[in-house]
C-alpha cells in the first residue's frame, strides 16, 4: 500500500553538507536505493533557504525500508547519513477536507 510521507531532514554544521548529500541522492545507487522504497517520479523536494535541511513528500510503498533510510540504517544510505545528517524526520500525511 501506498502511504504520502514527508520527510525533514537536518544536516550537521559546516559546507558542504547539502551538495555532498544530493550528488549522492541524485546518482545512480542513491536513484536505485530510493526506488526501493519510493516512487521516485512523484517525490516533491524542497530545500531549506539557507541549505542548513531539506524536506521531501514521497509516495512510499515500502515503508520498513523508509524508516531505515531515514534513520540511517539503511546499509546504502549510512555512510552519507553519517557523514551528513543530523537528523532526518518521517511524517504520514493524510488529506484534509476544505469542504
Amino acid at each position: 500500500m501506498e502511504k504520502m510521507m514527508l520527510a525533514i531532514g537536518r544536516f550537521k554544521e559546516g559546507d558542504g553538507h547539502f551538495e555532498k548529500f544530493m550528488q549522492f541522492f541524485q546518482s545512480d545507487e542513491g536513484m536505485e536505493m530510493r526506488r526501493t522504497v519510493a516512487h521516485v517520479e512523484k517525490t516533491v523536494p524542497g530545500i531549506f533557504p539557507n541549505k542548513s535541511g531539506i524536506m521531501f513528500k514521497v509516495h512510499v510503498h515500502n515503508e520498513q525500508g523508509m524508516k531505515d533510510l531515514v534513520t540511517g540504517r539503511n546499509p546504502v544510505m549510512k555512510p552519507i547519513y553519517d557523514e551528513c545528517m543530523e537528523s532526518i524526520e518521517l511524517f504520514e500525511l493524510t488529506s484534509v477536507s476544505t469542504d
